[in-house]
């Protein structure tokens, strides 16, 4: 062979080679790998649409997207990322969200997450002692972080006026279901006014009440006068309404 058959020789293995790194068909072809801002910004859009979703437009959501192992190389996808959540995946601080790659080599991971969660919730003004009854002095509304509120929250001030505190709390506190009671009108062992109404007539006698209730509730007081007990409802404080 001529040194100007080697010449070209060498320069077609070179050329060959050349091509086949290019084209990807040879072994010094490096697998491209799936970027990792893509993936959080997939599983960032679907969280916060679904958050948003289930929390509604009157509390300020903001989703922000964990780590992800910066050794963690992925084959990038020939299809669109598709994210989803597994049942009972929690919609407000840590959570994650599914992401997966159908074709052409499928994969998937599950991404770290954080969901924030703001709205506003009842807070005392004033410290107040065991069984206040709450006035709408008492109370003002904050908005504050949800994901904090580990017992609870209550969001409407008139639901929370003329409830009464089952302790002492200082002035700050977000009150929750547990903190409040409905006042109680009646009170075990007080003399009632029993009121009997029905067609066109309304009669009144004494009782003795034998439990304590609140506006509505179903109490049972025993008549003073026949010794009976019935039951009845409260309509306000002292008055018990009954059947004729």
């Amino acid at each position: 062979m001529t040194p100007e058959h080697r010449t070209l020789q060498g320069v077609a293995r070179r050329l060959l080679l050349g091509c086949m790194i290019l084209c990807g068909t040879g072994p010094a072809m490096a697998t491209a790998i799936q970027s990792h801002d893509s993936i959080l910004t997939v599983a960032s859009d679907f969280l916060d649409a679904q958050a948003r979703a289930h929390h509604g437009d009157d509390l300020v959501v903001q989703v922000r997207p964990g780590n992800l192992d910066p050794r963690l190389r992925l084959q990038a996808c020939g299809a669109e990322l598709e994210a989803f959540l597994t049942p009972g995946t929690r919609m407000i601080g840590n959570t994650t969200v599914g992401i997966r790659c159908p074709a052409p080599a499928p994969w998937s991971l599950f991404v770290p997450m954080q969901v924030n969660v703001r709205g506003e919730v009842v807070v005392l003004e004033r410290p107040l002692p065991r069984g206040a009854l709450i006035a709408s002095g008492d109370i003002r509304v904050e908005l504050r972080d949800l994901g904090n509120l580990h017992g609870g929250y209550l969001t409407n001030p008139a639901e929370v006026s003329n409830m009464v505190l089952r302790r002492g709390l200082p002035a700050g506190t977000v009150l929750s279901p547990q903190m409040v009671e409905p006042q109680r009108l009646v009170h075990r062992g007080d003399t009632v006014i029993l009121l009997a109404q029905g067609g066109g007539l309304s009669v009144r006698m004494e009782g003795l009440a034998l439990a304590h209730g609140a506006y509505g509730d179903r109490v049972t007081v025993r008549n003073l006068s026949s010794r009976r007990v019935v039951e009845g409802r409260v309509l306000s404080a002292g008055v018990v309404g009954v059947n004729m």
